[in-house]
């Protein structure tokens, strides 16, 4: 009969798996109370935005259709679009050539087991 355990190892096992029940709930409530609280601030953003819903609406004149209106406005209003989507065009195009130039001072060094892999 020299295969049964000792009564110390028995006792080692249940003293482990108590403490691992335990961190294991206190985990869980530490999780569960930060998505509390992520609910709670998501459902008063929520609440906020539906109370600036119902307030009344600063009156203004209310603008006439385009196609009542003189071709000069129309135009001046495609311009205007026109030129946000050249500036935004333009700013895209400034971006990816300081990548690309930085890319080109900075050289990307090949991770070395790609060295050893190749001879």
């Amino acid at each position: 009969m020299g295969n049964i355990m000792p009564w110390w190892v028995w006792l080692i096992l249940a003293l482990f798996m108590a403490a691992m029940i335990v961190v294991g709930c206190i985990y869980a409530l530490h999780r569960g109370f930060a998505a509390l609280q992520t609910v709670s601030n998501t459902a008063s953003q929520v609440g906020n935005r539906i109370a600036r819903m119902g307030e009344p609406v600063e009156a203004s004149a209310p603008e006439a259709p385009f196609f009542t209106q003189p071709l000069a406005v129309s135009l001046e209003y495609y311009e205007a679009a026109q030129l946000k989507v050249a500036q935004r065009d333009k700013a895209k195009h400034e971006r990816h050539m300081r990548v690309w130039q930085r890319w080109n001072r900075e050289r990307i060094k090949a991770p070395d087991f790609i060295n050893e892999t190749d001879e």
